[in-house]
Parts: structure tokens; C-alpha cells; sequence
């Protein structure tokens, strides 16, 4: 582990003068444990939270990037039915035409749905996996150092 270290109203430290190990009492030592391990969970919460908040800005920009492209499929896709169904008005009643678009529009959308909730079923919530790894290592190198 590293030498404590004081923080000040900047955010620079600064290394503190602790007397050498075997002069420090047992009761100094576990109150710089304390110190050290509030300080640690201190700061491996702000890292998730920094980890969290840089993913959701990600993840709203790229949403809002989606919602853009989707509306402009889906005029393209309007535009396409349209075609389809004037098409197939060449060679059957107008009504049967839009009936066998519309059919076939629903058909394509179910099986859209049905993909797309299996995507979602395995996806996963977001969660700061990089923190959460700098945690565990925290975690069993303070237990290692506890059993020596």
C-alpha cells in the first residue's frame, strides 16, 4: 500500500510524515487503516460514478442519433409502401393492393419484435464494470495484507 496522503482544498497532496512503522502504536496503525480504507471506498465511488456518468452521455447521444436515423427510415419506408402498393394497383383493385402492403408490413414488424426482445433479454443493465474490478483488487489486496 501507498504512504497515506492528505488532500487540500485544491485536490493537490501531499505526502504526511508518519513515523516509521515498528515506532507506530498498534492504535495508529488501525486508525490509518481506517483512514486509508474511507478514503479508498471514497474514491472507487467517485470513479463509478465518473464510469456511470460518462456512459450515459454515450448512451444519450447515441440514442438521439438512432431517433434521427429511425425517422428518416421510417419517411423512406413510407415512401416504399406508397410505391408498392400503386405498383401492385397496376394489376389488382387498389384496396387488395394496400391490403396485401399492409399484410406484409405486419409480418415483417412481428418478426422485428420478436428479434428485438431477445436482444433485449440479453443485454445487460450498464453497471461500471472498471471500477467495480479496481474494487475487488482493492478488496484482496487489503485481505492479503490483513492475514500477514
Amino acid at each position: 500500500m501507498t504512504a497515506p496522503r492528505d488532500h487540500d482544498a485544491t485536490g493537490a497532496t501531499r505526502a504526511e510524515q508518519q513515523p516509521a512503522p515498528e515506532n507506530t502504536s498498534t492504535g495508529q496503525l488501525i486508525g490509518q487503516l481506517t483512514e486509508q480504507i474511507s478514503r479508498l471506498v471514497r474514491d472507487e465511488a467517485r470513479l463509478a460514478q465518473a464510469e456511470v456518468t460518462q456512459k450515459a452521455k454515450r448512451l444519450g447521444v447515441g440514442a438521439g442519433l438512432f431517433g434521427g436515423a429511425g425517422l428518416f427510415a421510417f419517411l423512406g419506408l413510407a415512401v416504399l409502401v406508397a410505391t408498392a402498393v400503386l405498383a401492385l394497383d397496376l394489376v389488382l383493385p387498389a384496396w387488395l393492393a394496400a391490403l396485401i402492403v399492409a399484410v406484409v408490413l405486419f409480418a415483417i414488424a412481428g418478426v422485428l419484435a420478436l428479434v428485438g426482445k431477445k436482444d433485449v433479454e440479453k443485454g445487460s443493465p450498464p453497471v461500471p464494470t472498471e471500477a467495480m474490478a479496481s474494487m475487488k483488487t482493492d478488496i484482496a489486496t487489503v485481505k492479503e495484507s490483513a492475514r500477514r
